[in-house]
């Protein structure tokens, strides 16, 4: 335990996600060694992101106004929505430049033992979406584990009805991956997602 205000900025670093006590501390250490410039520019950037960042009133993705610079842009396919669980699902998605349809952020994926039911995420603003008749696909990128498993399954239950076709993202074994080193789950996948080999 350190003094005073030292003990205040590991306890508030640690607070981050993905930050552990040890790397709170090295943080706040680092932070203290550095040059008052540096540190000053780190504050005014952290002020400035709360204060300019908001999020997408149509997809929910991070902007700078309204509408997001997806949901701006004329030249995406608006037949085709991408529904992720974040934000940095969105950025993922975009460096592969395979997908140029338009998006839709939900803020979490359900997970009963967090306290997060459907009534928590941005189904309903999907489904005003959707209201417009445009949309033909929808594709679900929830994360492959069991809270995007369960989302993905109660969307596919709810879409499907409104004629839609609605897609999952493929997931299996990566390239560069051992077959060995696979789990029975992955390797299930990769079984279910087989595809025709063009020679």
């Amino acid at each position: 335990m350190y003094e005073g205000v030292v003990q205040d900025l590991i306890d508030e670093l640690g607070r981050l996600p993905g930050v552990g006590p040890k790397s709170a501390q090295r943080i706040a250490f680092h932070l203290l060694q550095a040059d008052a410039i540096d540190v000053k520019r780190l504050v005014e950037v952290l002020t400035e992101v709360k204060a300019k960042v908001r999020f997408c009133e149509t997809c929910g993705n991070v902007a700078e106004s309204e509408q997001c610079r997806i949901c701006a842009d004329p030249r995406r396919d608006g037949t085709a929505i991408c529904v992720v669980e974040e934000p940095k699902d969105v950025v993922a998605i975009e460096r592969t430049r395979e997908f140029r349809g338009r998006y839709h952020v939900l803020g979490g994926a359900i997970s009963p033992i967090d306290g997060v039911g459907p009534d928590d995420l941005r189904i309903k603003e999907l489904m005003t979406r959707l209201a417009s008749g445009e949309v033909t696909e929808i594709i679900i990128a929830t994360d492959p584990n069991l809270e995007g498993e369960a989302t993905a399954s109660y969307l596919a239950r709810f879409l499907r009805p409104m004629g839609l076709k609605v897609t999952r993202l493929a997931s299996g074994l990566p390239v560069g991956g051992d077959l060995e080193y696979a789990d029975e789950v992955t390797l299930g996948r990769a079984f279910e997602g087989r595809r025709l080999l063009d020679v």
